[in-house]
């Protein structure tokens, strides 16, 4: 379980690194986001700004959670994380239900509209959040190899969750009309 643990620590890790990075890197990545919390009509207009502040502190406190080397640290990361996306998926399937057209500011950059993609991706990584405590209670050894080869595909899967907004958009069908 130690190779599923790590794995799963470096997923989450990374997911929740890009989002949180993704939000704040760049000029007005921060008011793009605080505009979409806006645009989900959760919460009045005026709290938009520090809920976007708490979502970013919260993600960074995963991160920071995941890369401890204390196992109880890392286990209230993946805790925070399920959490966290939990409440992510609810304020998406609110937003989609009411038919809200808002973009998807998950990392930042994507202008996706939220919708059903969103809510799976979401139950996927809590419930890689929730398989990563349990792991981590289960313990194991890892050998360096092994390690590294686990860190990497966490890593790299971590990244294509990321970026699966714009790669999903890039086998999307176009809207161009046929010549006659």
């Amino acid at each position: 379980m130690g190779y599923l643990a790590l794995g799963i620590r470096c997923l989450i890790g990374a997911v929740f690194l890009a989002s949180s990075v993704g939000k704040t890197a760049g000029p007005g990545a921060f008011d793009r986001f605080v505009s979409s919390v806006d645009g989900m009509r959760i919460v009045p207009p005026r709290s938009s700004r520090s809920v976007a502040r708490w979502v970013v502190a919260a993600e960074a406190a995963v991160c920071a959670a995941l890369v401890t080397p204390l196992p109880a640290a890392a286990i209230a990361g993946f805790v925070l994380a399920a959490a966290l996306l939990m409440v992510f998926t609810a304020g998406i399937a609110l937003t989609v239900r009411r038919g809200t057209r808002t973009p998807c500011r998950c990392f930042g950059t994507s202008a996706s509209v939220l919708g059903p993609r969103h809510l799976v991706r979401n139950l996927a990584l809590a419930a890689m959040a929730v398989t990563g405590a349990i792991a981590m209670t289960a313990g194991g050894d890892t050998a360096p190899a092994g390690a590294v080869l686990a860190a990497c595909t966490g890593l790299l899967l971590g990244g294509l969750v990321a970026a699966l907004d714009d790669i999903l958009d890039l086998f999307r069908t176009s809207r161009i009309p046929a010549k006659p």
